[in-house]
């Protein structure tokens, strides 16, 4: 549900005004209006701020990376943020220069290679003997056998493309040769292959320097990222009061959570403030804050990661919330798979927030026993089928709750069938709520239809039958005639045919998505299977080896369709509840999170 919000006018003083912010950001409850008065002033020091920010973030990033993949380091004695923002700027100079030079000696390198080590100042002291050696290369048939008389041509390496040969001349002589001549780097191969190692292992011990830097600069930099946030809040803060009454006054709106009414009068009566309280308006850009149970603010990580309700709708995060679980459950759907997020919790916590960092380890208990028990209804176990075990309480499990494919899809679009109804009873709920009973009206008859229609149709009721004429026919009326109030008739038969038309192609099809339930988790029965053939069919003989090469395929392929089909369990969910459910819901969303004035920390 959404908590129900207050708005707050404050009438403040302009000399008072910087210490009734700061008596509003201790109170930590306030949610202030969004910024009225444009860009902030040249000299408010909030770009350089937003700029500052944003650097230390990626820094702090950054080293904190490097202290996860390398480990601890010995710490690099800094005071500040900004000298930590000073030796990381340094060393990514440093890597760029590495990383150039390195890409500079790979080309020598290159050019050198067709040859040979050799000193190039052997060449040179050939040279002042006179006798002057050049390199050329050219195309493999294009090499001119003549020039090994006339020149002394000598071939040094080729390949399917070019021939390098050099020549060997006096000093007053120029070879007339129609090859391209080589300008070699003055260094040997060996000598350039020595200085890239020395770089890469500079450029390898960067990310440990990374490390060093973040064991004593990670606490500076939170500690200066926090104040600065809260420099940047108050500054926005400021900025986002009104001046009036000559500028003598500034008027500042804010909401607050209904129950925390009382605590921000009380705590700014003595400040000689004046605090208009008034209920919200349509208009209004009323900011959202969640208040669900504990199990439904496990899904709200899910009702974020699409949008926040708008304040006058219903929040659907409890609604949605049974279903998720059961279609992870589905798409998964293997009992061993369940047990193993269970009982490996800490690892499986870390890779489901990999996909959303704010997803709790309960979020993922929740995950594993839904698949422990949609596993029961295939019976699967890692793949295995435990109910060809004739053992008489697994047999009594598999009378009780074995599901065969044809079943599985039939309960697929089943599910689809019930949750797209709640979804419209829902959507009647909410326009209810927002607009009035009469603007509910045609949502109803057609919710009213349809139960009618599967209704009669699971239950062999003939159509025929006075009461279920009556039925539909209220339910018409309803589609037809009053799905918009006020309006004239022939305008709403028109809307109400437009509707039926995309009522039959749209629920169609809405309906038919709710097979992918059926597919994920038959695709993943399917796969386990295979990994478990070819872990028994591919060991060798040796009981020893085969063992070993068994566990091996077991525990990867595994581990590979595991991963895989959370993916899959995670993002096809997400797709029937943000896209059928949301949609027939007639959640419209766009609501902008609570976050109140208050100071930041580094916690």
């Amino acid at each position: 549900m959404i908590t129900k919000m207050k708005k707050l006018d404050f009438l403040v003083y302009y000399r008072e005004y910087e210490a009734f912010l700061e008596k509003l950001r201790s109170l930590g409850v306030v949610h202030v209006s969004t910024l009225r008065q444009g860009s902030p002033a040249p000299d408010s020091g909030l770009g350089a701020d937003l700029k500052k920010l944003s650097r230390m973030q990626s820094v702090l990033a950054s080293v904190s990376n490097a202290c996860k993949s390398v480990g601890l380091q010995t710490a690099v004695s800094v005071s500040n943020a900004d000298e930590v923002l000073d030796n990381y700027d340094a060393l990514m100079n440093s890597k760029t220069q590495l990383e150039q030079n390195l890409q500079a000696l790979s080309r020598e390198r290159s050019q050198l290679q067709p040859w040979g080590d050799f000193e190039p100042s052997n060449v040179a002291r050939l040279a002042e003997s006179g006798y002057c050696i050049r390199f050329y290369s050219c195309p493999l048939k294009s090499f001119n056998e003549e020039w090994t008389e006339r020149y002394n041509a000598i071939k040094v390496e080729g390949d399917r493309q070019k021939t390098y040969f050099i020549t060997i001349t006096g000093a007053d002589v120029r070879p007339d040769i129609d090859a391209e001549e080589c300008r070699l780097p003055q260094t040997s191969l060996s000598a350039i292959q020595v200085r890239e190692q020395e770089l890469k292992a500079r450029l390898d011990a960067i990310p440990a320097q990374l490390a060093g830097l973040g064991q004593s600069g990670i606490p500076l930099l939170e500690d200066a990222i926090a104040r600065t946030e809260n420099r940047i809040g108050m500054e926005r803060v400021r900025l986002s009061g009104e001046k009036t009454c000559d500028d003598s006054l500034v008027l500042l709106e804010g909401w607050v959570p209904a129950a925390q009414v009382s605590v921000v009068t009380e705590a700014i009566e003595s400040a000689g403030v004046y605090c208009d309280v008034q209920d919200p308006e349509a208009g209004d850009d009323i900011p959202i804050q969640l208040d669900n149970n504990r199990f439904a603010k496990l899904f709200e990580p899910l009702t974020k990661l699409y949008m926040l309700p708008s304040y006058q709708e219903l929040d659907l995060t409890l609604m949605f919330a049974p279903f998720f679980m059961l279609f992870f459950g589905l798409c998964l759907g293997d009992m061993g798979y369940g047990l193993l997020m269970i009982v490996a919790l800490p690892v499986f916590t870390k890779l489901f927030q990999l996909i959303n960092p704010n997803f709790s380890k309960w979020l993922v208990v929740l995950f594993g026993a839904s698949t422990m028990l949609c596993g029961t209804l295939s019976g699967t176990f890692f793949g295995f089928n435990i109910y060809d075990l004739n053992i008489p309480f697994i047999q009594s499990m598999k009378e009780l709750l074995y599901t065969d494919n044809s079943t599985m899809f039939t309960v697929s679009l089943c599910i689809g069938v019930v949750q797209i109804l709640f979804g419209m009873i829902l959507k009647a709920v909410n326009l209810t709520i927002q607009c009035g009973f009469k603007a509910a009206i045609s949502t109803v008859g057609w919710i009213l239809l349809l139960v009618t229609v599967a209704v009669c149709a699971l239950a062999g009721i003939d159509f025929g039958s006075p009461v279920v004429l009556a039925v539909l026919g209220i339910a018409a009326v309803g589609i037809f005639l009053l799905n918009t109030p006020g309006k004239n008739p022939l305008l709403n038969i028109g809307v109400g045919l437009w509707d039926t038309y995309n009522m039959a192609t749209g629920l169609l099809g809405d309906v038919l998505s709710y097979v992918r339930l059926f597919a994920l988790g038959l695709s993943g029965g399917i796969l386990a299977n295979v990994f478990n053939s070819m872990a028994v069919g591919m060991k060798p003989d040796n009981p020893v080896a085969g063992f070993i090469v068994m566990v091996l395929i077991f525990v990867i392929g595994h581990a590979l369709n595991i991963f895989m089909n959370i993916l899959g369990a995670i993002v096809h969910p997400m797709r029937l509840t943000f896209v059928e459910f949301f949609k027939n819901a007639g959640y419209t969303g766009g609501g902008v999170e609570y976050s109140p004035f208050k100071i930041r920390n580094n916690n």
